[in-house]
């Protein structure tokens, strides 16, 4: 199972290579380099989620992801700009792009990121003849690359954009196959809270809840932007854009003048080859894009098989109290996040018990405060919300902010958990329902 995990992670890394090796001198430098990066940021990735606990390595390996994706906005603005005639001071670094040290280092360092996102899978539980497959199997996949590029045709060139857009997209592709590496989801929780609160902001400065022209049925839709499609659609359009700009970029490329060329067939002929060279530099960012897109499936149907226990229905003593044992015909402290559901008043309150990594227990509501109550699911150290797919570590899990589960108080004793069933109710109804209220409302 453990070589299953790593066949995408090597599968970008010979992606990289072979592309890098495209109109390269030093092919065999670059091989090299290619092989390095990996196995380094493998063994690095291992040892540092091996290690360290917590969400540290996630933690630093997502923001080091996202880096790439930032150069290549950058990139792509920059290249559907000279394409249309723009001219900007980059005479300097168009000639270190063009070094064969800077393709080495950058092949070097992308490698060593999809190596990393490998590393992180293995979690350092890798034995030692197991290292000497990985490094035997990307040593030949290097040594496919060099064959396979070799026989590629000649006519197969690329731009400078589209293979950083491609990069770029393997890097992304294989981070997906990580539930807790992939990038579109917080990328659409982020564009989903920046909506809410600008469009909230903006009512309460400019008095729009109590203006006199605003009828009740705009409020169907403005509340289009407080659901969660908001952040789908505009996380589609920022994962999108730096690809499609390139694909753009190459398709207004001028053609060559052919004014000084006297015969008909010779123009004709140049302009021609002009045009085909130009379409076949469409191919690498037609392919960054159809990766691109996998990511984004990949992230909203996971193969994550997420723990979803349905509640169990709780009741309370003549006191208000709610008491559940530590052990009994629910195990509280085997590490699984158990659900309960409690009624009192014609009002109920869901809400779930973990194990948390330090070793305490915690009570939290089966909701946050920022989404509408879709519940969470527990996976290998996170719990995911329903809702807007945010990965929560199990070490915040407990902590109020954000869309974490909203902590619930309670006292832990020698036989189990007690919890005051009025403040549970309480809790909900202030957070929840007020929440859910709001948004459907679209205030």
């Amino acid at each position: 199972m453990t070589a299953l995990k790593l066949v995408p992670h090597l599968v970008a890394f010979f992606g990289m290579a072979t592309v890098a090796l495209r109109g390269a001198t030093r092919r065999g430098m670059l091989a090299g380099a290619a092989l390095a990066g990996f196995l380094g940021g493998a063994g690095l990735a291992a040892t540092l989620t091996g290690s360290v606990p917590g969400e540290f390595t996630y933690s630093l390996l997502r923001a080091l992801l996202a880096l790439p994706f930032l150069l290549l906005c950058a990139v792509s603005f920059a290249a559907l700009y000279l394409s249309v005639g723009g001219k900007l001071p980059l005479a300097r670094l168009e000639r270190v792009a063009g070094w064969p040290l800077t393709r080495t280092l950058g092949l070097l360092v992308a490698s060593a990121g999809a190596g990393a996102v490998a590393g992180t899978r293995l979690g350092g539980a890798l034995p030692l003849w197991g290292w000497g497959a990985l490094a035997a199997a990307a040593a030949c996949l290097a040594l496919a690359a060099l064959l396979l590029e070799s026989r590629l045709p000649a006519t197969l060139t690329t731009s400078r954009a589209g293979f950083i857009a491609l990069t770029v997209a393997l890097l992304l592709f294989s981070a997906s196959w990580s539930t807790r590496l992939d990038l579109f989801a917080p990328l659409t929780m982020k564009v989903m809270k920046f909506t809410h609160d600008f469009v909230h902001q903006f009512f309460e400065s400019m008095l729009i809840p109590d203006h006199l022209f605003i009828h009740s049925y705009l409020w169907g839709y403005i509340g289009l932007l407080f659901g969660k499609e908001v952040g789908f659609w505009g996380g589609l359009v920022i994962w999108f854009t730096p690809v499609v700009m390139v694909l753009l970029a190459i398709r207004l490329e001028r053609l060559p003048s052919v004014g000084h060329l006297r015969q008909g067939a010779q123009r004709r002929r140049m302009l021609a080859e002009a045009i085909r060279a130009r379409r076949l530099r469409l191919v690498l960012p037609g392919i960054a894009v159809l990766l691109l897109a996998y990511a984004v499936y990949r992230s909203l149907y996971p193969s994550v098989e997420y723990w979803d226990p349905k509640p169990v229905p709780v009741t309370a003593n003549a006191g208000g109290e709610i008491f559940l044992p530590r052990k009994g015909e629910i195990d509280l402290m085997d590490g699984k996040l158990h659900k309960f559901l409690y009624q009192q008043g014609g009002k109920t309150a869901r809400f779930f018990v973990l194990l948390a990594p330090s070793g305490k227990l915690t009570v939290d509501l089966d909701a946050c405060a920022i989404c509408k109550p879709d519940g969470y699911g527990q996976a290998e150290g996170t719990v995911l919300c329903y809702y807007c797919k945010t990965l929560i570590p199990l070490e915040t899990v407990g902590k109020p902010g954000g869309c974490n589960p909203v902590p619930v108080e309670f006292t832990e004793k020698d036989d189990g958990i007690h919890l005051n069933g009025v403040t549970l109710i309480n809790t909900w109804s202030g957070t929840v329902q007020s929440t859910t209220r709001t948004m459907e409302k679209g205030k």
